[in-house]
């Protein structure tokens, strides 16, 4: 560029017409998620959602949440596939949310871009609207932005926040608990979006293995395996609570089952976890095997094929797992509440996996 030309944000990195152009294909996925609550359309400066349906609640609490999906981006953007990705975030901020009992409401996104290529900003905003349906909730906005400089051409990031409502006397969590209670665990879809840095590390730099590895005990390559989208957990979990007493969900996300799960047990009290109730599945021992990983390690990292825990009375328990039967959900009495005794933290797993 000539000295005497004047600078512009396009000289800087910044096309203004292409994130213009990503937002006119992505409209039509964002319409798809649409509530009778939200008003207006894409484009405005704000999601506008009508609060006057609250009214039906006697005192109605606001459960939010915010989170990303972590290095496990890196896995998408070396595979070129783009149109997944938004399903984790949408798993990992609407499953947090639906722990204390709340409906999924709406959910803004943020993604980060090295450079917009329309399409690609698209295909992301076309999975997180998938994922917004499927946890019933809507996407009422959200922001691209373009970094030149600070992130490669095609390096990039997604970030989203939630809104989600619960009446205040159906409110979940540790004060419902009580001993005696079943612990129920719902079957993972695989990884999810957690310890995608030690999984990269192990596979990548200790096991030398490729995405485009087709890996016999995976039944698939390693890429589509590490690419399999979260799980989303919403709906399930509201169904369970209007079907059957619920006292409590644990999302098992960074920290691993154990850890989770204590984060819902009362002072006073111990959840217990069968390991021999179920077997993780084969990425599992794959990452344990091809990095040497203690398996107190994978379990403290990874969700071992957990991705989501209620708390029942035992009289709730076959209402419960037929409910999540009838719902597609592989789910199992995966252990119990005690009294905590000298046991010195609030959840453990006990026995070996079975084979």
């Amino acid at each position: 560029m000539s000295e005497t030309t004047g600078a512009s944000y396009a000289s800087a990195g910044v096309d203004i017409e292409a994130g213009d152009r990503a937002v006119e294909l992505m409209k039509e996925w964002v319409k798809k998620t649409q509530r009778p609550e939200v008003l207006g359309g894409l484009g405005g400066f704000a999601g506008l959602f009508d609060a006057s349906a609250l009214k039906r609640y006697e005192r109605p609490l606001l459960a939010s949440a915010t989170d990303g999906v972590g290095t496990k981006v890196d896995i998408a953007r070396q595979m070129g596939v783009y149109d997944t990705i938004g399903h984790d975030l949408v798993a990992m901020v609407m499953d947090d949310i639906v722990v204390c009992g709340a409906e999924p409401l709406f959910m803004t996104d943020y993604i980060c871009v090295g450079k917009v290529h329309p399409e690609r900003v698209a295909a992301i905003v076309k999975g997180i609207a998938e994922g917004c349906v499927l946890a019933g909730c809507a996407l009422v906005g959200g922001e691209t932005a373009e970094h030149p400089g600070l992130l490669g051409p095609d390096d990039f990031d997604v970030a989203g926040a939630g809104t989600g409502v619960v009446e205040h006397d159906r409110l979940l969590g540790p004060d419902r608990i009580r001993t005696g209670d079943a612990v129920i665990a719902m079957a993972s879809s695989g990884l999810h979006s957690n310890g995608y840095s030690l999984v990269r590390h192990v596979v990548f730099d200790r096991a030398g293995m490729r995405l485009d590895q087709q890996v016999e005990e995976l039944g698939r390559t390693l890429g589509e395996e590490l690419l399999e989208p979260t799980r989303i957990y919403s709906l399930d979990c509201l169904a369970l609570t209007r079907t059957t007493e619920v006292h409590a969900y644990s999302h098992i996300t960074g920290g691993g089952l154990a850890a989770n799960l204590a984060r819902v047990v009362p002072d006073g009290l111990h959840a217990t976890v069968d390991r021999s109730t179920w077997t993780p599945g084969a990425i599992f021992d794959l990452v344990g095997t091809a990095g040497r990983v203690e398996r107190l390690e994978l379990e403290k990292t990874l969700n071992m094929g957990v991705g989501m825990m209620a708390v029942v009375p035992a009289e709730s328990v076959d209402a419960a797992l037929t409910t999540l039967a009838d719902r597609g959900l592989d789910a199992w009495v995966a252990g119990e509440i005690t009294e905590r005794g000298d046991k010195p933290s609030g959840a453990e797993l006990v026995g070996d996996y079975a084979r």
